[in-house]
């Protein structure tokens, strides 16, 4: 595996500024490569290799007054930002042709100052070094204060200085690590996230949602007035700005670390874990969009992911057309359409359930049968699928406390 290994650091004034002339110079070669290709893609002319972009827009454009000063930061920085516009070109094509999965991608855009995101990355041809006092030597912008708060497994291959929306700066090796197994246990779990909890264990057991973005609502709103007030290209404007994205980027920090603390203890709890394969996008487009972007599910269940894989662990994702919430765990009936509004039902074989601990047992069930069948589920067709009615099953919906809410349940 290539994990990321993410420290803030702590440049100078001086090395902010040559940090910042970096991350120019990788904008405007990145640029210069897209409107060149989309320059000859518009006259009909033939398509520039990468060798051939590589001579425009960098050789020799450092040999013209306009593009002189590229040859002020690592050359290794420019190749890089070239390299990542071709392979946006590359993947902008594997997408027009069907062969790259996934939603499809637009041409490549140019990148700009105002850009929430800044970064530039060195690879070891740029001979980067971590010195003896743990400080980040960097071509051309000198000796980095790190802020370590683990070592390394290994050496980095590369490292991407990074610039967020609110002025911090942050270094992010690229290392290999070994699969390292944790001592094998029996325990195991599915989880059932929702929105009421953040997640239900096996036992039962409710993880409270912390909703990190709902409760500080008040102070984002006011900052965002603040903001609004301020008069365009003012320097209180830049101020106020800054100020609103440290807000959001200590919203986002806490609900990392409730993922991380979350996902590191389920992993060291349990020797298999069984979730859910949630349809995020087609989720944030409902009114219960921004509480599912405050839960984080998609990066909640990367996290379990890929420490699952590190540690040895088992994680089986079960399809998300799977009725967990519907299926009686006792006898298997499905209990037909039930509304999100209905929380615990009852089969008719006498059993009451709570709606999101039966999930979990369903979830679990199902994670169990796919990995005895030594395959992943079967991917469900993108069409409808007419599912029976009770009335021709025979079967029953008695819910404990019926809802006239609308809405879709699993």
């Amino acid at each position: 595996m290539q994990p990321r290994y993410s420290f803030r650091i702590d440049p100078t004034p001086g090395q902010r500024l040559a940090l910042a002339r970096a991350f120019g110079c990788a904008r405007v070669v990145f640029s210069d490569a897209v409107a060149l290709r989309n320059h000859v893609h518009q006259q009909g002319l033939p398509f520039v290799t990468d060798a051939e972009l590589s001579r425009l827009v960098i050789t020799q454009a450092k040999r013209t007054p306009q593009r002189s000063w590229l040859g002020e930061v690592s050359a290794v920085v420019l190749q890089q930002a070239l390299s990542a516009a071709c392979a946006a070109f590359l993947n902008f094509f594997a997408s027009r042709s069907g062969t790259r999965k996934g939603p499809a991608l637009g041409p490549p855009r140019f990148r700009s100052r105002k850009d929430n995101r800044q970064a530039i990355r060195f690879t070891r041809n740029a001979r980067f070094a971590i010195t003896q006092a743990g400080k980040l030597r960097l071509p051309k912008i000198g000796d980095v204060a790190v802020c370590w708060s683990r070592s390394l497994p290994s050496e980095p291959s590369s490292v991407t200085m990074v610039r967020d929306a609110a002025g911090r700066h942050f270094a992010s090796f690229v290392v290999e690590a070994a699969q390292t197994p944790l001592p094998a246990i029996e325990a195991e779990t599915g989880i059932d996230l929702g929105l009421t909890h953040f997640a239900v264990l096996s036992g039962g057991r409710k993880i409270d949602s912390p909703r990190f973005l709902r409760r500080a609502e008040k102070n984002l709103k006011r900052a965002q007035i603040a903001l609004s007030r301020k008069e365009k290209g003012s320097k209180n404007r830049a101020k106020a700005r800054v100020k609103t994205a440290r807000r959001h980027a200590e919203v986002a920090d806490a609900r990392r670390e409730f993922h991380h603390q979350l996902s590191t203890k389920l992993i060291r709890e349990n020797q298999a874990i069984y979730v859910e394969d949630l349809a995020v996008k087609g989720l944030a487009r409902t009114r219960l969009a921004k509480s599912v972007h405050d839960a984080g599910w998609a990066s909640f269940i990367g996290m379990v992911e890929y420490k699952a894989k590190l540690y040895g662990r088992t994680f089986v994702k079960v399809g998300r057309f799977f009725p967990s919430s519907k299926l009686c765990s006792a006898c298997g009936a499905w209990a037909g359409q039930m509304p999100l509004a209905v929380r615990k039902w009852t089969c008719p074989c006498g059993v009451t359930h709570d709606r999101d601990v039966n999930a979990e047992i369903n979830i679990r069930a199902e994670g169990r049968r796919i990995v005895a069948a030594g395959r992943k589920p079967v991917p469900e067709m993108g069409g409808k699928r007419r599912r029976k009615t009770p009335a021709e099953t025979g079967e029953t919906l008695s819910p404990a406390h019926p809802g006239r809410a609308r809405g879709h349940g699993r």
